[in-house]
């Protein structure tokens, strides 16, 4: 078992003068970047990082970012990347929480760094082209020595990432090396990936699926095409110019990419594989990517910043809904909602709480100084998703929800996603979310917001529902026509905001 300054050694070893990364029109072999990368490595070291210490990054997809991830595998450094759009008191808390001694960041997080008051013990990187106070990042690669061997440990904590802290403060996520490993070999393996693949780095670096993107490419020889924050023009520029081969994307970034103006089939004929997790994809969307793709693969992840893989679909594009059967290193169960007993299992096709085992190669060994939140969530070696979802008669899992959406209405339990599915396929609907909204008659109100091409009146939706195999009680009892859908930096649709109001009417 080796660690991941190890890999990406003998990487270099295997394919010194294939192409690494390509940036900014820039492109890098395996060997050059090696340069870089201990150059950054033996700078760190010489700046007083020690082995175990950790490093905070507020950095989007660039080539310093890829880098410092690397250097920090090298030399046993824990990296914590945070989404670089975070303001003076987040940071404030991350670096608290992480306890980190060194802090990088760009142009854009600079003004949330100096508000922040940092104590003088914390080093303070700028990859910033511009003047700043702080020490420059290119000054710190351009040594000339090479690392021949590896700092770190298969045991040593690789990556701290962060949950994304819908209900409270986000829980940190240590990683080791051999789980990051672990975890890259079975998204090659599962995504069938090959020698010299590329894929568009475009997933946040502090994302479970950036991170796992940038770590495959580089077992497998590949090249990592970075684009620093996603637009759908230059997404499509990028495959097209790169010749791409595989896209690993959460669904709404496929929905932005096929909706884009400047979307042609012809643009994207050598992305074959494609890959999608952190949401289910609407019955709509795959049939539109069927359509829009010259694809042979369409793999459904679905897994979790804690343990990477909870099961695989092979084949999407033919088995809508389904999440598939469990991946290579895991074992997986739906048990009655709200039992805490992992032997409750359901039946088939009934609907329950997916529990994952945590005594696996892929997975994390507990919260970040968070005993409370390991205790609800870990029992028995098992790990609460907190999603739904239940079995088909063929033992393949489909995931209904989060536990938190369900919706009670007329005392009959809904789960968004089915009627999601249904309306998603209406041909004027762009995007629909389902929530369930206080209704003094109902306890919950199935409403659906919808982002449209043009105007629908609620009969035609109506009609449209009743000529699905969709039950009476779940057809929505009212339709919103919303300007766009909330969603995350990672394209993570935010129910709160719709429950919460924070939408704007499509008038």
């Amino acid at each position: 078992m080796i660690d991941l300054g190890a890999t990406f050694l003998s990487s270099v070893d295997r394919c010194p003068e294939a192409i690494a990364i390509t940036y900014q029109n820039k492109h890098l072999n395996y060997s050059n970047w090696l340069n870089k990368i201990s150059s950054l490595a033996i700078s760190l070291k010489k700046m007083g990082l020690r082995k175990g210490d950790r490093l905070m990054t507020l950095l989007p997809n660039t080539f310093e970012a890829c880098t410092i991830h690397w250097a920090c595998q090298l030399i046993g450094i824990v990296i914590v990347p945070i989404n670089w759009r975070v303001k003076s008191e987040e940071i404030i808390f991350f670096l608290k929480n992480s306890k980190s001694k060194c802090i990088i960041f760009d142009d854009f997080s600079e003004k949330e760094i100096n508000l922040s008051n940092l104590s003088n013990s914390i080093i303070k990187i700028s990859i910033s082209s511009q003047i700043s106070k702080y020490e420059n990042f290119k000054n710190l690669i351009n040594l000339k020595k090479i690392f021949v061997s590896s700092e770190a440990h298969y045991k040593d904590c690789s990556i701290i990432l962060y949950t994304s802290g819908t209900t409270g403060q986000p829980k940190g996520v240590p990683r080791s090396h051999f789980a990051e490993r672990s975890s890259a070999i079975a998204h090659i393996a599962q995504n069938r990936y090959e020698r010299y693949e590329s894929t568009l780095g475009v997933m946040p670096l502090y994302h479970t699926m950036g991170v796992r993107s940038l770590l495959s490419m580089t077992l497998v020889n590949g090249n990592f095409v970075a684009q620093s924050k996603y637009n759908p023009q230059e997404a499509i520029e990028l495959i097209n110019k790169n010749k791409i081969s595989s896209l690993y994307l959460v669904p709404t970034l496929y929905h932005d990419l096929i909706n884009s103006p400047y979307f042609k089939k012809e643009k994207l004929l050598t992305c074959h594989k494609l890959g999608f997790a952190g949401a289910p994809m609407t019955d709509g969307l795959i049939k539109k990517i069927k359509h829009s793709f010259s694809v042979s693969q369409l793999i459904n992840h679905y897994g979790s910043s804690e343990i990477y893989t909870f099961t695989i679909e092979p084949n999407a594009l033919n088995k809508p809904g389904s999440a598939g059967k469990a991946g290579i290193n895991q074992n997986i169960r739906v048990i009655k909602i709200n039992s805490k007993n992992i032997n409750s299992k359901t039946k088939i096709n009934e609907e329950g709480e997916i529990i994952a085992y945590i005594k696996n190669d892929e997975a994390f060994e507990g919260y970040l100084e968070r005993p409370d939140a390991d205790k609800s969530s870990i029992i028995d070696d098992w790990y609460f998703t907190k999603d739904t979802g239940y079995f088909d008669e063929n033992g393949d899992l489909y995931v209904t929800g989060r536990v938190d959406d369900m919706i009670i209405t007329g005392g009959e339990n809904v789960f968004p996603i089915e009627i999601e599915n249904v309306i998603s396929l209406h041909p004027d609907v762009n995007e629909v979310v389902i929530v369930g909204l206080k209704d003094a008659k109902w306890g919950q109100k199935v409403t659906a917001f919808i982002k449209s091409n043009k105007k629908i009146n609620f009969n035609e939706l109506d009609e449209f529902c009743k000529n699905s195999d969709l039950s009476n009680f779940k057809r929505p009892k009212a339709y919103v026509f919303i300007k766009e859908i909330p969603k995350s930096p990672t394209g993570k649709i935010l129910r709160r905001k719709i429950l919460s109001g924070e939408y704007e009417l499509d008038n």
